[in-house]
């Protein structure tokens, strides 16, 4: 989600000069809800969703599996912490890239998203093969108070929830915080796993809110393991309650087996694996913990910015 992207500033820019009165080119949907600007667009045999001046999803027409962004592969390596991944909390809708995908690799796996936006939902239902079912619910409430409200637990939570901000799109301060992963951690399973989508980079552009992500999941879970997409700049941190750091090779021949036994058929998912960084993010040991009380995430973002 929310990945900067050439075609929604020129459509955005487009529609701005008309007032709104006429769709720009290639924009199939568009609507104001209370949180986003929302704009489907279509180019190139892709459907692109766009809220305000990003993009957060994609997907190709012809073949829904594919064309989605490459960071939303990462979700899947939760396999190799908990290989009985059977229910799956998704907080963030946005284009349904990683449900449409759960739901075809992993038959036996039940995913729930939590969305804030009911014309995110609803545009996800008419644009981009989102299908409620048995396997595929979908709440409208906001994740923190989905996740203090419900008795359930799951063996991966996912977060991918982003709202716009003066600097871009941004993470819910809410959702940010050691209160909050707390209580997320307390609705994982035995052997449970957290996986966090960052928008930022280890090194330069938002490198403080990676790194701020990073430390606040370390109070709260024993080993946060760091995969930074190559593609776009989004990190993807997973987050574990297994007490020990698990061995690079272990987890290779681990990722082996799973393809082997069939049980894991998403393509490239060992490649995806060696983007695993031995180290935390540089900016971790500078950045700060995130809590209730203080969580400057716009901040940690504009201080970031002014450094470029």
């Amino acid at each position: 989600m929310c990945n900067p992207n050439l075609q929604c500033l020129l459509s955005f820019g487009a529609a701005t000069l008309l007032g709104f009165s006429t769709l720009a080119q290639g924009t199939i949907f568009e609507t104001t809800s209370a949180y986003h600007h929302i704009r489907v667009t279509e180019a190139n045999g892709m459907r692109t969703l766009c809220f305000d001046n990003g993009t957060e999803s994609r997907m190709s027409i012809a073949d829904p599996l594919t064309g989605h962004f490459e960071y939303t592969e990462y979700f899947h390596l939760a396999w190799l912490w908990n290989t009985n991944l059977q229910k799956v909390l998704m907080i963030g809708l946005g284009g349904a890239s990683t449900q449409r995908s759960f739901e075809h690799y992993y038959p036996a796996v039940s995913v729930e998203t939590v969305e804030l936006d009911p014309a995110v939902l609803q545009a996800a239902q008419d644009y981009f093969n989102f299908k409620i079912s048995d396997r595929q619910q979908a709440h409208l409430e906001d994740g923190r108070m989905f996740l203090r409200r419900t008795l359930s637990r799951y063996d991966l939570i996912i977060l991918d929830a982003y709202v716009q901000s003066r600097y871009g799109s941004g993470i819910p301060q809410h959702l940010a915080t050691k209160q909050f992963f707390e209580i997320a951690r307390a609705h994982l399973s035995t052997n449970g796993i957290l996986a966090y989508n960052v928008i930022g980079s280890l090194n330069d552009w938002h490198a403080q809110v990676v790194g701020a992500i990073y430390r606040t999941l370390r109070t709260v879970f024993p080993q946060v393991y760091v995969f930074p997409a190559q593609s776009s700049q989004n990190v993807v941190l997973l987050a574990t309650t297994a007490a020990g750091r698990a061995d690079m090779n272990g987890l290779r021949q681990r990722a082996l087996l799973l393809v082997r036994a069939g049980r894991i058929t998403l393509p490239q998912f060992p490649a995806r694996l060696e983007r695993l960084q031995p180290m935390p993010p540089p900016s971790a040991a500078s950045s700060p913990l995130l809590t209730d009380d203080y969580a400057p995430v716009e901040g940690l973002s504009e201080a970031t910015d002014a450094q470029q």
